[in-house]
C-alpha cells in the first residue's frame, strides 16, 4: 500500500523570546529530532539558521516565514530541488572591509561546499535599517528604503536568472544595549531578528522567489560567560553561511493562480492538506500559519516549556491542540500519530467511549 509522505511543520516565531528557538540556532537539534520521525519536516530559518552552523538533511525544507503563511493557506505548494543559483544583495550602507569579509564567506561557501552563488549586487543606496521593540517585549524593525531592495533583487532575478535571493543589511552596532546583553547571556529576545523578518518577508511577497536575511554587525568584545544558545553567532564576522545552505536547496514556489513565479505544474508540489502535524511553542498560536492549519485534519502540537513574549494560547483561539511539556514528549505524539495509535492509548487509563448524542442520557 502507498501511503503520502508523513510531513511535519516545525514552528518557531521569531523575535518573540522563544526560550528555545530564540538564539543563534538552538532549535536546529530539535529540527534534526523531528526530522528523524517524519518523511518531510518544513520549517523555516530561524529554526535552522546558525550563523556559520547549519544542518543540511535532505527530508527537511528551508522556507522564508511569508512563504510558509503562503503554503500554509494553501496558496502556495513547495517543490523539492536539487540545487538552486543563489543571488546575493549587499547593502550599500555595508563599510567596505565588512562587505569583503561577506564577500570572502561567500566563495569559501563556493570553493569548500560548492554552492552553486552566482552573482552579487550592491543596493544602490544604503537601506537604512532601524530596530524597535513593541510594548510586548517581541522585535521589529524598519527598512528605510524598501525600494532600493526591491530594485536590487530585480536585476538579479530578471539579468542573472538566479533562483533564491540571500540578503545582508547593515544593521545597527549597540554594544551597550542592555537587550543584546541580556541575548547574549540567554535571556529576553534576539534584538534583530523581527526586522530581519520583515526584510526577507519583503523580497518573498514581491518575487515570489526562496529568501532569507543575514544581518552585517561589528564584530562585538569578547564575553567570557557567553550563553551556549548564543554562542553560534561568536564564531566570525558573518552570518551569512546558513543561510546560503539554507538557500541552495530551499524549495521553489508553485502557484495556483496569479502572477506565474515558476513554470513547475501544480500538480508536483507539497500542499497544505498534506500536512499531518505543526509544532509549535503554547503561547506562540496566533501566527497566519496556525490559524490557516487549525483549519484543517491537521494534528496541531503545542510545547509549554518553550516560553516566549507572547500568551496567544490554543485555548484563547479556539484551537483543539495536543499540549506537551516538551519537545521530547512532541516526539512521543508525532511517533504516536504517525503509526495511527490514540495518544490515549499510552496512558495508564483509557477513558470511556462518550456518547454524542442525548439519547444517551
Amino acid at each position: 500500500m502507498i501511503h503520502s509522505p508523513y510531513t511535519v511543520v516545525l514552528i518557531v516565531p521569531t523575535g518573540i523570546g522563544a526560550t528555545i528557538g530564540g538564539y543563534a540556532g538552538d532549535a536546529l537539534p530539535i529540527a534534526r529530532a523531528v526530522s528523524q520521525v517524519c518523511d518531510l519536516l518544513i520549517t523555516h530559518p530561524n529554526v535552522l539558521n546558525g550563523a556559520q552552523l547549519y544542518w543540511n538533511h535532505p527530508n527537511i525544507f528551508y522556507v522564508e516565514g511569508y512563504g510558509l503563511d503562503r503554503f500554509a493557506q494553501g496558496d502556495w505548494g513547495l517543490q523539492a530541488v536539487h540545487q538552486n543559483r543563489v543571488g546575493l544583495i549587499l547593502d550599500k550602507g555595508i563599510e567596505q572591509e565588512l562587505q569583503i569579509r561577506h564577500l570572502q564567506a561567500v566563495d569559501a561557501t563556493r570553493a569548500t561546499l560548492g554552492l552553486d552563488i552566482t552573482d552579487y549586487i550592491l543596493t544602490d543606496t544604503s537601506l537604512n535599517v532601524e530596530l524597535h521593540t513593541a510594548t510586548s517585549g517581541t522585535s521589529w524593525g524598519t527598512i528605510g528604503n524598501p525600494d532600493s531592495l526591491l530594485r536590487a533583487a530585480e536585476k538579479l532575478i530578471t539579468q542573472a536568472k538566479v533562483q533564491a535571493i540571500a540578503i545582508v543589511a547593515r544593521f545597527p552596532d549597540d554594544i551597550d544595549s542592555l537587550a543584546l546583553d541580556n541575548y547574549r547571556h540567554g535571556q529576553g529576545v534576539d534584538p534583530v531578528a523581527g526586522a530581519e523578518a520583515v526584510i526577507s518577508h519583503l523580497i518573498v511577497r514581491q518575487f515570489g522567489i526562496p529568501a532569507a536575511h543575514a544581518p552585517a554587525l561589528s564584530p562585538l568584545p569578547l564575553e567570557p560567560n557567553l550563553s551556549p544558545r548564543a554562542a553560534a553567532e561568536e564564531l566570525g564576522y558573518t552570518f551569512l553561511p546558513c543561510v546560503l545552505v539554507g538557500l541552495s536547496r530551499a524549495p521553489r514556489f508553485v502557484h495556483k493562480g496569479g502572477i506565474d513565479f515558476t513554470s513547475i505544474p501544480v500538480e508536483y508540489g507539497i500542499w497544505a492538506n498534506q500536512v499531518d502535524a505543526v509544532i509549535i511553542p503554547d503561547t506562540a498560536c496566533g501566527g497566519s500559519a496556525v490559524l490557516s492549519f487549525s483549519q484543517h485534519n491537521t494534528c496541531i502540537i503545542t510545547v509549554t516549556e518553550n516560553q516566549t513574549q507572547l500568551q496567544v494560547t490554543p485555548e484563547s483561539l479556539g484551537i483543539q491542540a495536543i499540549k506537551v511539556n516538551s519537545y521530547l514528549e512532541a516526539l512521543g505524539v508525532l511517533v504516536a500519530h504517525r503509526a495511527g495509535i490514540s495518544i490515549s492509548a499510552l496512558h495508564s487509563t483509557v477513558p470511556s467511549l462518550n456518547c454524542f448524542s442525548k439519547i444517551c442520557d
